[in-house]
């Protein structure tokens, strides 16, 4: 028999205060958020632009806003439309699990788009600010997918296959952890080791493009072993959904860090070109 690890058993509810239940699902969540925050304030004194911990502060609510209503959005929209269509009020139900990256990934965009252009901030700074926090947002963010039982990998034989509650008798990737560990530790790791040399913090845009090419490598990797939405399956040559909306993400952040670093090197002969005037 193939080894198999079984899901532990976590209660849905972290905390529970009379008519007040807290679930690790939004837990999950709030410490991402919060989390996510903190690191940026603490990067806002190295990276150019001249952004604010008040500023950060106050764009922890625009981010939050456009995290949930645009990751629920992304999911009403790319992965269940016909069952909310035809249930709308189960929309507001994201308690139960059922959020897209890709929309929130959009929504949290125009979100900072509006207020950078509110308050006047460069956009491509606070874009690689946001993009050195974001990580440590999906690696919680992931672990909460995992105590929801939901979005779960294919079947599998390897010895670290996980049994969980609904996705029938036979082990499964922990697909959840494993993107925990490659969108979120990892790609936190790479953007860390980025922003410690000084020459590339001044290059705006490079970190956004870094975070966005590398969470879609990350994403379509993943989808290989991760089991496709029962009401959408596989499409075209076997890809996912997950994969389709990843491609474009990869496609931009090479843009972006392209233009980052043409930027960069045009900076560098200008300089150059006026210390031997």
């Amino acid at each position: 028999m193939t080894f198999a690890i079984a899901f532990p058993m976590i209660d849905p509810i972290a905390v529970e205060l009379g008519p007040i239940a807290i679930r690790w699902y939004a837990l999950a969540y709030i410490v991402g958020l919060v989390g996510g925050w903190q690191y940026i304030k603490f990067l806002t004194k190295s990276f150019p632009g001249n952004i604010t911990h008040q500023q950060v502060d106050d764009f922890l609510f625009w981010a939050t806003i456009g995290v949930v209503l645009g990751g629920r959005t992304g999911y009403v929209l790319f992965y269940n439309f016909d069952y909310f269509s035809q249930n709308p009020m189960a929309i507001l139900q994201v308690w139960k699990g059922g959020m897209s990256f890709h929309g929130g990934f959009l929504g949290v965009v125009v979100a900072a788009i509006l207020f950078c252009k509110k308050h006047k901030l460069p956009m491509l700074s606070f874009g690689d600010l946001l993009a050195c926090g974001a990580p440590i947002g999906l690696f919680f963010g992931r672990i909460a997918n995992f105590a929801n039982a939901e979005l779960f990998g294919r079947e599998t034989d390897v010895p670290w296959g996980v049994i969980f509650p609904n996705g029938g008798p036979n082990p499964r990737h922990p697909s959840q952890i494993y993107e925990a560990l490659m969108e979120g530790l990892i790609l936190f790791i790479v953007l860390f080791i980025l922003s410690r040399r000084e020459r590339l913090r001044q290059s705006p845009g490079l970190f956004m493009g870094v975070f966005i090419a590398g969470y879609g490598i990350a994403r379509s990797i993943v989808e290989m072993v991760r089991q496709p939405d029962v009401q959408i399956g596989y499409l075209s040559g076997g890809s996912t959904m997950g994969q389709w909306l990843s491609v474009p993400m990869i496609l931009i952040g090479i843009g972006f860090i392209i233009y980052a670093l043409r930027h960069q090197n045009n900076d560098g002969q200008n300089k150059k070109g006026t210390e031997r005037a």
